[in-house]
């Protein structure tokens, strides 16, 4: 399955600042240890060398993806539209039967490492409560059967087109 292409105007920033980050910092700090290292003379030998060296095919490679990954993404930022109804960008607390009580993000599949209180828009839940408003039931397939949960919160952070990510 095909990776969505929508991220949210923090997530965007986000990307950005490491791209930024991964070019103007990383990739110069590790160019400068290898040409140390190569200066010792003999690579074959020289662990400092082969580290930094693969280390720059990790930076490069990831400095690949993010400008090609940035280029196909669209940014979706909140619309007063939006207001009581699950759509991208929603935060949303929804209930089960038992009480179990879960609070989520609906972000772009860009969006969603080091952080456990969002879910990609592919993810199943996301899916399943997309359009729903509150106190609407939501059933979500998983491969251990079929769960109801129902909706008691929705809302949009709103967010500056200039605001930079934290």
């Amino acid at each position: 399955m095909a990776k969505t292409n929508l991220i949210t105007r923090h997530g965007y920033l986000k990307l950005q600042a490491e791209l930024d980050h991964l070019w103007r910092v990383e990739r110069r700090e590790t160019t400068e240890k290898v040409a140390w290292a190569a200066s010792l003379g003999d690579r074959s030998e020289n662990a400092d060398y082969k580290y930094n060296k693969q280390k720059l095919r990790q930076i490069d490679r990831r400095i690949r993806f993010l400008r090609k990954r940035l280029e196909t993404l669209k940014i979706v930022d909140y619309a007063p539209s939006q207001e009581g109804k699950v759509f991208f960008g929603a935060t949303v607390t929804v209930e089960n039967d038992d009480g179990t009580e879960k609070t989520f993000s609906i972000v772009g599949p860009d969006e969603i490492y080091d952080d456990k209180s969002v879910i990609s828009i592919d993810a199943p839940m996301a899916r399943a409560a997309l359009g729903k408003q509150l106190d609407d039931e939501v059933r979500v397939t998983t491969p251990s059967g079929v769960h109801h949960w129902y909706i008691t919160a929705i809302r949009y952070q709103r967010t500056k087109p200039d605001e930079a990510p934290s």
